[in-house]
C-alpha cells in the first residue's frame, strides 16, 4: 500500500437509491455526492458510485435498488445489492466512503486494509452501531457530520469523527452584487412546520417585506394539513407568493434577487444545503439557532442569527449593511465545492497514512 502524497486513488462512494445523481428538484446528499464525484475525476482520481440506476454521475456507476424503497425486504435487498457490490471490489478500491446506510458496509467492515469513512447527514446518528463498526475495522473508519451539531452530544469515545460541512457548486449559483430595494426575502424547503414557513411569512409581515415561497407541500406525517391550514390563507400572490418546488435554475434566479433568504427552523437541521445555495448567490441568511445555524452563519458577516421572530424582523432591518460581496467570498472559502472536495480527499489520504504507519 506505497502511495504519494499526490497519488491517484480508487474511491467508492455509495449512497442510498431513493433519488437519482443528481436529483431533479428534492435530494441534498444527492447534490453533495455529484459534485464530490466529478471533483474527484477532475482532480485524477477513479471512482465508483453505487446509486440509483438513472444516476448521471461522474466515474463508474453502480446502479441498485428495489423501488419504492419502503418496507424491509426492499430496505434489507438493498443492502445486501451494495454490499455484495463494494466485497467484489474491495481488493481495487483504496477507500470506500458512504453517504448511505452503515449496514451496507457490515461486508467489509473487517477488511482492515479497505480506508472506510461514513458520512452522516442526519440528526440521528445509530451510536450503538458506531460502536460496533468502530470494533469491527478498528482504524480502517471513521466519520463524518456535516456540521458539529450532528454528533457533538453523542457518547465520547465512540467513533473517530471529523466535520466536514456540505456545500454549493459554485458554478451553478451566479453572484447578485445588488438587489432591488424593495426586493423579496425568500423561503425555500420542504413545507412543513418544523421548516418554519409560517415563522418566514410572521416575519416578512412584521418587517413589511414581500416573501416568496418555495418547495414541496408535505402532506403526510404528523400535520398533512399543515400547508392548506397554515400557508396557504396568506398567500395572495403579492405580499406572499407560492411558486412550488424550484430547480437549480429557478433556485439561483429566487435566491439571487432576494435580500435575505429567512431559516427559522424548528428542529436541529443538521446542514441546510439552501443556506450555502443562498450565500453562493450573495444572499445574506436570517436564521433562528437550531442545528447547524450557528456554524454556517457569522453573525454580521453573511447573515445573523435569531432568537426569534423578533430578533429575525429586526435583523431584516441591518441587512443593509451587510457585503454581498463578503458574503459570496465567505461561501467560497467555506462552502464551496472545490473547499468540500479537498476536504474529504484529505481526510482520504490521512485515513489512509493511518493504516500504514
Amino acid at each position: 500500500m506505497s502511495r504519494t502524497p499526490d497519488s491517484s486513488l480508487h474511491v467508492g462512494i455509495t449512497v442510498d437509491p431513493n433519488f437519482p445523481v443528481p436529483p431533479t428538484l428534492y435530494g441534498g446528499i444527492e447534490r453533495i455526492v455529484d459534485f464530490l464525484a466529478r471533483g474527484l475525476v477532475t482532480r485524477g482520481h477513479r471512482v465508483t458510485v453505487f446509486a440509483h440506476p438513472e444516476s448521471r454521475t461522474a466515474g463508474e456507476l453502480v446502479g441498485y435498488g428495489v423501488p419504492p424503497h419502503t418496507g424491509v425486504c426492499a430496505r434489507v435487498t438493498e443492502l445486501a445489492q451494495v454490499g455484495a457490490g463494494l466485497w467484489r471490489r474491495h481488493r481495487e478500491l483504496d477507500v470506500v466512503h458512504s453517504f448511505g446506510r452503515l449496514a451496507a458496509l457490515v461486508p467489509v467492515l473487517p477488511y482492515r486494509r479497505l480506508a472506510k469513512l461514513q458520512s452522516y447527514q442526519r440528526d440521528q446518528v445509530p451510536w450503538r452501531s458506531i460502536g460496533i463498526a468502530s470494533r469491527l475495522a478498528g482504524r480502517s473508519i471513521r466519520f463524518t457530520g456535516c456540521s458539529t451539531s450532528v454528533y457533538a452530544g453523542g457518547p465520547a469515545g465512540v467513533g473517530r469523527w471529523h466535520t466536514v460541512f456540505n456545500g454549493a457548486d459554485l458554478s451553478k449559483y451566479h453572484f447578485s452584487a445588488s438587489v432591488d430595494p424593495d426586493a423579496p426575502l425568500a423561503f425555500l424547503g420542504r413545507l412543513e412546520r418544523m421548516k418554519g414557513a409560517h415563522s418566514a411569512i410572521e416575519i416578512a409581515r412584521l418587517a413589511g417585506r414581500r416573501l416568496v415561497i418555495a418547495g414541496n407541500k408535505v402532506t403526510d406525517g404528523p400535520e398533512p394539513d399543515y400547508f392548506d391550514r397554515e400557508i396557504a390563507p396568506h398567500v395572495d400572490g403579492d405580499r406572499v407568493r407560492y411558486v412550488g418546488p424550484v430547480n437549480d435554475e429557478q433556485k439561483n434566479e429566487l435566491l439571487g434577487s432576494s435580500a435575505a433568504f429567512l431559516m427559522p427552523i424548528e428542529w436541529e437541521e443538521p446542514f441546510g444545503i439552501v443556506m450555502a445555495e443562498a450565500l453562493a448567490c450573495g444572499t445574506p441568511v436570517i436564521g433562528f439557532p437550531r442545528g447547524s445555524v450557528p456554524e454556517v452563519v457569522r453573525d454580521g458577516v453573511n447573515g445573523f442569527v435569531c432568537g426569534g421572530v423578533s430578533d429575525a424582523v429586526a435583523a431584516v432591518g441591518r441587512i443593509a449593511a451587510i457585503s454581498r460581496a463578503a458574503v459570496r467570498r465567505d461561501c467560497e472559502e467555506r462552502f464551496s465545492d472545490d473547499v468540500i472536495v479537498d476536504a474529504y480527499v484529505a481526510l482520504y489520504r490521512e485515513l489512509l497514512d493511518d493504516l500504514i504507519s
